[in-house]
C-alpha cells in the first residue's frame, strides 16, 4: 500500500524523530502524553543539520500557528535558525518570529544582531521580514535601531522593502511618539514614491503619525489620485478617506450657493407682485455678491478618478467612494453612487447592514437619489431584524405623497410578522408616515386604532404610544379614540403602553369629563402593584382631575398622594410631596399654588417624530463613529468647507523631463533660423517668473501643463476623446513638417560638442523626439554616438542548416514606431540552393512586448547575404523577444535579448539641465558605486569611447576637467537617465546613475563598470 507511508509521513514525520507532533492531540489519541515531551520531535528536526528536516518542521509550526495552536515554546529552538542559509526556511522562521517576537522579547533581543544583517540580504522578502520582526519587539531600547532600519528600507530597491517600511513607522510612533519629528521625514519620502505598492502603506502611515500635517499631501495629491485605480484595495480605501478630508479643506463647497437659490425660487413662485417689486433690489444686490461657482481642477480630478471604483468588488472601496461623493460631489452628480450601493445590498447581511446605516443618513438630505430603487428596500422574510429595522427607516425616509400607499400597503404585510421587534419599528414607521405626510394622517390613525384589537400585547402597546403622539396634533377631533383607548386600561399591561394611555387621559380629561375620574378610580386600587413610570403617570392624572374636577376627584387624589408619599421610589415620593404643595391650598402653600392650573394644564407642543439618523453626517460616512453614533478613539473630524479657496498652485509640481507630455508639435520645429529656435527653448529657462505652467507660455500650452497627471488640467466638461482627435491632428501635422525640417537640417552647419565626439543631426532623431509622447521642449535627441557596432549571433550556420543570422542594435530610431528599438539583421545563405519566403512567423513576445516583423524575403540565392531591420519594443526590459524564423521549409526557433545599453537614446541638454533633472532624481532614483579604470581608460577620447560602447547615450558639456556626464532617455517609457562619472585620484572613479528606472540602474552600472574595467 503506497498510501499508508505518506499518510504517516503527514501526521508525524518518521518513528525515529520521537513521537508525532499531533500526539498531544486528544483527538488523536494521545491524551496520556506527558507535557514535557511535547514537540520533542519537531526540536530535533530544527536542531538537524538537514535543510530538507528543517523546513519540514518549520512548515508544520506555522501550520499550527494558522490551526491558533499555541507554538510559543518553540522560539528557542526557532530562533537559532534564522541564520540559516536556505531561503526557504529563512522566511518561515521570519513569519514564526513576527508571531511571537512581542510575547519573547528577550530571546528575540540575542538574534538582533542576525536581524540586521538580515536587513542587508540579497533577497528583498527577507529584508522585509527582518524589518518585519525587528519592528516587532517592542522594547523600548532598539528604537534607534529601527528607526535605522526603517530609514534604511524607505530608500531601498525593492517597493516591498518599501511597503514593510511604511508598515512598521505607525509601530516605532506608538512604541516612541518623540521620533515623531524623523518619521515625518520617512513619510515625506515615501509619499513621493510612484509606485502603488507603496501609496496607501504610507498614507496610512501618515493618517496615523501626522494627519494634521496637511502640507505633505499638496505636492502629491495629483499623483495619488492618478495611482488610485491601481493601488491595492485595502490602500484605496486609505486614500479616499485621507482625499476626501484634504478636500474639505482645500476647495470651495460644490453646493454653497445652492440654498440662496432655491429660497429666491420659492419667493419668486409663492410672492405677490408687489413684494416681488419690492425684495428685487435686494436680492439683485445678494446675487451680486455671490460668486459664480467654478469647480477647482484639482477637485475635479478627484470626483473623476474615483468614479470607477464604484464598480470595485470590494465593498470597504465602493463605500468610501460613496462617501466621498455624498461630501464633496455638487448636488447633480451624487446620484450615481445610489445604484453602487444598491448592488452592495445583495452582499452578506454584515456589508448590508454597514450600507443601509449609511444610506438611511444620505436618504434625509437626499432622498431623489435612491426614490427609484425604492424596491430594493422591501424587507425579505429571510431578512435578520436590525437589516428589517434599517430598511424601513430607509422607506420611511423616502416615503412622500406618490409612493405613501404602495409604502403603506408594504406596512400593513410587515405587522403581520411573527418578529415582535420589527413589528413594533413597523408601526413606529406608520406614525412617522402620518406625521410627515398630512393627507395620510387620518389614515394611519385608524390604521393604528384597528390594531388596538389586536391580540398581540406588544402590538397594542406599541401602537397606543404611536397614536398617543398623533392625537397630540389634533386632539379635538379624537375624543372617540380617547375613549376606546380609556376602556384598554383593563387589558394593556405593557407599562410604557399604560403611562401613554394615563397622559392622554390627563391631558384631555376635558373632552372625556366621565370616563377620566374613573380610571383614576381603576388605578388607585392597582397603583402599589404597578410599575414606576405608571405611578408616576397617575399621580399627574390624579393632579389635573384635582384642579379641573375636584368635586369627583378630591378624595382619590388625596388618596393616591397619601399611597406614593409611603412608596419605595424616591422619585414617586418626591414628586407626591411636591404636588400635594402645589395643587392643596394650605398656610404654608407658596405663590405657585395660583399657577397650578398654568403648570399642569398648559398646551403642550405636538411631538416631533424624527429619524434617528438625523444628526449623524456630521459624522464621515463609512466610519465607526457614523455606525455607533458616538465618537471613536483615533476618529478624524470632517472638516468644514472654507469660505475662500486656498492657494491651488501648492499642488503644482515641477515637470521633470522623464515625465513631461507632448501632447503639441511646438513652434519652434517650424523655425527656419537656428538663432530663433535656440532663444524661443532656452527662454522660460532663464525667465524670472517662476510660475508652474510648464516649459512655454505660448498660446497652444495648456492651462495646467505642470501637473503630473494627463487629465488635472482639462476642464470639467471636456472629454477624453477630445483629446485624443486633438492629438491625432497635432501628428498628422507633425508628419506634414519634416521633409521640410529634414531640408533645414541639412543646410545647417553640423553642431559639435567640446570633445568632438558626437554630431548632433537632427534629422531622423529630431522626428523620434517629437513623436514620441514621453519628451520635453528642452531635450532633444541626439544621432546614435559613433562607436563600434558589436554583432549577436542569432542562428548558427550548423543549427540553421547552412543559414547563418547575425544582428546588431544599430541605434537608429526605427522608422514605423519610436518605441522600438531598431535591430539590423544579417542573413548568409551558405547553403547550394536558394532560401525561400524568408519571414518572421508567429511572435509570442512576453506581456507587454512588441515586435514589428521585417518584410519577407522571398529569394536568397546561395552564398548571397541579406540586409533587414525589425522593431522590438523591450518595455524597458532586458528580456529576451522570442520568434519563429521560417523559410519555406523549415522554422527556427531565435530570441534577442538587448544589453540594458540598448534600450536607451541619447539626449542632449545643458549643464544647468542636466543639474536641475539630476536634482529632482535624488534618494531611491540615485545609485553610487566606485571603480577602479584599467589601464587602456587613461585618457578622455577613450573614457568616453568606452561608456558609449556600453550604453547609447549622449555627451553633456561639463565644466570640470575630471567629470564626465552623460544623458539619455529609455525608449519604451521616456525616463531619464543621467550617467556621472567622476576621476579621482590615481586610477579610482566614482560612477552615479539617477534614473526612476531603478533595475535599469543597476544594471547600467554592472555594465560600465565592466566596460571601464577591461
Amino acid at each position: 500500500m503506497a498510501a499508508s507511508p505518506a499518510y504517516g509521513e503527514e501526521k508525524g514525520g518518521s518513528s525515529s524523530l520521537g513521537e508525532p507532533e499531533y500526539g498531544h492531540d486528544p483527538a488523536s489519541g494521545g491524551i496520556f502524553s506527558s507535557d514535557y515531551k511535547r514537540h520533542d520531535d519537531l526540536k530535533e528536526m530544527l536542531d538537524s543539520n538537514k535543510d530538507s528536516l528543517k523546513l519540514e518542521a518549520m512548515k508544520r509550526i506555522v501550520a499550527m500557528i494558522a490551526r491558533g495552536k499555541n507554538a510559543s515554546d518553540l522560539f528557542p529552538a526557532v530562533v537559532k535558525n534564522v541564520a540559516c542559509k536556505n531561503i526557504e526556511v529563512k522566511k518561515l522562521v521570519y513569519v514564526y518570529l513576527v508571531r511571537y517576537a512581542e510575547e519573547q522579547q528577550d530571546l528575540a533581543l540575542l538574534s538582533i544582531s542576525t536581524f540586521q544583517r538580515g536587513l542587508k540580504d540579497p533577497n528583498q522578502l527577507i529584508r522585509a521580514s527582518a524589518l518585519r520582526v525587528l519592528s516587532s519587539i517592542r522594547v523600548p531600547i532598539i528604537v534607534p535601531i529601527m528607526m535605522l532600519a526603517i530609514k534604511e528600507a524607505a530608500s531601498d530597491m525593492s517597493p516591498y522593502v518599501r511597503k514593510t517600511a511604511a508598515h512598521a513607522i505607525p509601530k516605532l510612533y506608538s512604541l516612541d511618539s518623540d521620533q515623531k519629528d524623523q518619521l515625518i521625514e520617512v513619510i515625506e519620502k515615501l509619499l513621493a514614491d510612484k509606485t502603488t505598492l507603496v501609496a496607501g502603506s504610507v498614507v496610512m502611515a501618515f493618517e496615523e503619525v501626522c494627519p494634521e500635517r496637511i502640507d505633505l499631501i499638496h505636492k502629491n495629491y495629483r499623483k495619488l489620485c492618478n495611482l488610485l485605480i491601481d493601488v491595492e484595495e485595502w490602500g484605496q480605501v486609505v486614500i479616499i478617506n485621507m482625499l476626501t478630508r484634504y478636500a474639505r479643506t482645500q476647495f470651495l463647497s460644490p453646493n454653497q450657493n445652492e440654498s440662496l437659490l432655491e429660497e429666491n425660487t420659492e419667493k419668486a413662485f409663492y410672492g405677490s407682485e408687489e413684494e416681488d417689486g419690492k425684495d428685487a433690489k435686494a436680492e439683485a444686490a445678494m446675487l451680486a455678491k455671490c460668486k459664480p461657482y467654478v469647480m477647482d481642477p484639482d477637485h475635479r480630478l478627484l470626483l473623476r478618478n474615483t468614479k470607477p471604483l464604484l464598480q470595485s468588488r470590494n465593498a470597504a472601496v465602493v463605500m468610501a467612494v460613496a462617501q466621498l461623493y455624498f461630501h464633496l460631489a455638487p448636488k447633480a452628480e451624487v446620484g450615481v453612487i445610489a445604484k453602487a450601493l444598491v448592488r452592495l445590498l445583495r452582499s452578506h447581511s454584515e456589508v448590508q447592514y454597514v450600507v443601509l446605516q449609511n444610506v438611511a443618513t444620505m436618504s434625509i438630505k437626499r432622498r431623489g437619489m435612491f426614490e427609484p430603487y425604492l424596491k430594493s428596500f422591501y424587507i425579505r422574510s429571510t431578512d435578520p431584524t436590525q437589516i428589517k429595522i434599517l430598511k424601513l427607516e430607509v422607506l420611511t425616509n423616502l416615503a412622500n405623497e406618490t409612493n405613501i400607499s404602495t409604502i403603506l400597503r408594504e406596512f400593513q404585510t410587515y405587522i403581520r410578522s411573527m418578529d415582535k421587534d420589527f413589528v413594533a419599528a413597523t408601526i413606529q414607521a406608520i406614525g412617522r408616515c402620518a406625521t410627515n405626510i398630512g393627507k395620510v394622517r387620518d389614515t394611519c390613525l385608524n390604521g393604528l386604532v384597528q390594531l388596538l384589537s389586536n391580540r398581540d400585547e406588544l402590538v397594542v402597546a406599541e401602537s397606543v404610544v404611536v397614536i398617543k403622539k398623533l392625537l397630540q396634533m389634533q386632539p379635538a377631533q379624537h375624543s372617540e379614540i380617547i375613549k376606546h383607548m380609556a376602556k384598554l386600561t383593563d387589558n394593556i399591561q405593557v407599562p410604557m403602553a399604560r403611562a401613554s394611555i394615563l397622559w392622554l387621559i390627563g391631558e384631555y380629561c376635558e373632552h372625556v369629563p366621565k370616563i377620566a375620574p374613573d380610571v383614576l378610580r381603576k388605578m388607585a386600587k392597582s397603583f402599589t402593584n404597578e410599575e414606576d413610570i405608571v405611578k408616576l403617570q397617575v399621580i399627574n392624572l390624579a393632579a389635573k382631575l384635582y384642579l379641573t374636577n375636584s368635586k369627583q376627584s378630591k378624595l382619590l387624589t388625596q388618596y393616591v398622594l397619601n399611597l406614593a408619599k409611603y412608596d419605595q421610589n424616591y422619585d414617586i415620593r418626591d414628586r407626591a410631596r411636591f404636588i400635594r404643595q402645589l395643587i392643596v391650598p394650605t398656610e404654608k402653600s407658596g405663590a405657585l399654588n395660583k399657577y397650578a392650573k398654568k403648570l399642569f394644564l398648559a398646551q403642550k407642543p405636538a411631538p416631533i417624530l424624527e429619524s434617528s439618523f438625523k444628526d449623524r453626517d456630521h459624522f464621515q460616512l463609512g466610519s465607526l463613529s457614523h455606525l455607533l453614533n458616538a465618537k471613536a478613539v483615533g476618529y478624524q473630524e470632517l472638516p468644514d468647507w472654507p469660505d475662500e479657496a486656498p492657494d491651488p498652485s501648492v499642488r503644482n509640481v515641477e515637470v521633470s523631463l522623464s515625465n513631461a507630455h507632448i501632447s503639441q508639435v511646438p513652434e519652434w520645429t517650424k523655425c527656419t533660423s537656428r538663432e530663433k529656435r535656440k532663444e524661443k527653448v532656452e527662454k522660460p529657462f532663464y525667465s524670472d517668473s517662476e510660475g508652474e505652467s510648464g516649459p512655454t507660455e505660448s498660446a497652444d500650452s495648456e492651462p495646467e501643463s505642470g501637473s503630473e497627471e494627463n487629465g488635472s488640467s482639462s476642464s470639467s466638461g471636456s472629454s477624453s476623446s477630445g483629446t485624443e482627435e486633438d492629438e491625432e491632428e497635432e501628428e498628422d501635422s507633425g508628419e506634414q513638417s519634416e521633409d521640410k525640417e529634414e531640408e533645414e537640417v541639412e543646410k545647417r552647419p553640423k553642431r559639435k560638442d567640446k570633445e568632438g565626439s558626437h554630431k548632433a543631426v537632427l534629422g531622423s532623431a529630431g522626428r523620434y523626439a517629437l513623436g514620441s509622447s514621453p519628451c520635453c521642449l528642452l531635450v532633444q535627441l541626439l544621432s546614435p554616438a559613433f562607436s563600434a557596432v558589436k554583432t549577436y549571433e542569432l542562428l548558427h550556420r550548423m543549427a540553421g542548416e547552412g543559414l547563418a543570422v547575425e544582428y546588431c542594435f544599430s541605434r537608429r530610431p526605427f522608422p514605423g514606431d519610436p518605441h522600438m528599438v531598431a535591430v539590423q539583421i544579417q542573413i548568409s545563405n551558405n547553403t547550394d540552393t536558394e532560401v525561400k519566403n524568408l519571414r518572421v512567423n508567429e511572435p509570442k513576445p512576453l506581456s507587454g512586448m512588441r515586435i514589428q516583423e521585417f518584410p519577407e524575403i522571398e529569394h536568397l540565392a546561395p552564398g548571397d547575404t541579406a540586409s533587414v531591420v525589425m522593431g522590438i519594443d523591450f518595455c524597458d526590459s532586458t528580456q529576451a523577444a522570442n520568434f519563429q524564423l521560417c523559410t519555406h521549409t523549415r522554422q527556427f526557433y531565435v530570441s534577442i535579448q538587448p544589453p540594458v545599453g540598448e534600450l536607451m537614446a541619447p539626449v542632449f541638454m545643458s549643464e544647468n539641465e542636466f543639474k536641475k533633472e539630476q536634482g529632482k532624481l535624488m534618494g531611491m532614483s540615485e545609485i553610487t558605486e566606485k571603480l577602479m579604470l584599467s589601464e587602456k581608460c587613461q585618457s578622455d577620447h577613450t573614457i568616453v569611447q568606452q561608456l558609449t560602447s556600453a550604453a547609447n547615450v549622449g555627451r553633456v558639456p561639463c565644466g570640470a576637467s575630471n567629470e564626465y556626464r552623460f544623458a539619455a532617455k529609455t525608449v519604451t517609457s521616456g525616463s531619464l537617465v543621467l550617467i556621472t562619472l567622476e576621476r579621482r585620484e590615481g586610477s579610482t572613479a566614482q560612477l552615479t546613475i539617477n534614473s526612476e528606472k531603478m533595475v535599469i540602474g543597476t544594471m547600467l552600472v554592472k555594465d560600465i563598470i565592466q566596460a571601464l574595467a577591461q
